[in-house]
């Protein structure tokens, strides 16, 4: 098993920016895909963003250009740059993590999620 362990919410001010971090203690496992999802209180979990072990990246079309989201392979480290941040942002931002061998996912760990809030 895979545990994966958010870090860097808090409160920000509208406008603001906020860099939430994740690392993934992989074990004897191969960390594969990555990503940040989002869920405000009486929504659904939503992504918004991931990324692919060699770096490639995909975006909820509402948060391009001000988010981006980067990794560090060796450090099993993924993270999440939010600027332009807006009170709808707010959320428990949530970390994912596939694992399993060097050529097969065979499963996915969340971490526990960290709150963002942003407000005046």
């Amino acid at each position: 098993q895979v545990q994966v362990v958010e870090s860097g919410g808090g409160l920000v001010q509208p406008g603001g920016s906020l860099r939430l971090s994740c690392v993934a203690s992989r074990n004897t496992f191969t960390i594969h895909d990555m990503g940040w999802y989002r869920q405000a209180p009486g929504k659904q979990r939503e992504l918004v963003a991931d990324i692919t072990s060699d770096g490639s990246t995909n975006y909820a079309d509402s948060l391009k250009g001000r988010f981006t989201i980067s990794r560090d392979n060796a450090k099993n480290t993924v993270y999440l740059q939010m600027n332009s941040l807006k009170p709808e942002d707010t959320a428990v931002y949530y970390c994912k993590a596939d694992y399993g061998s060097s050529y097969r996912i065979r499963g996915s760990s969340w971490g526990q999620g960290t709150q963002v809030t942003v407000s005046s």
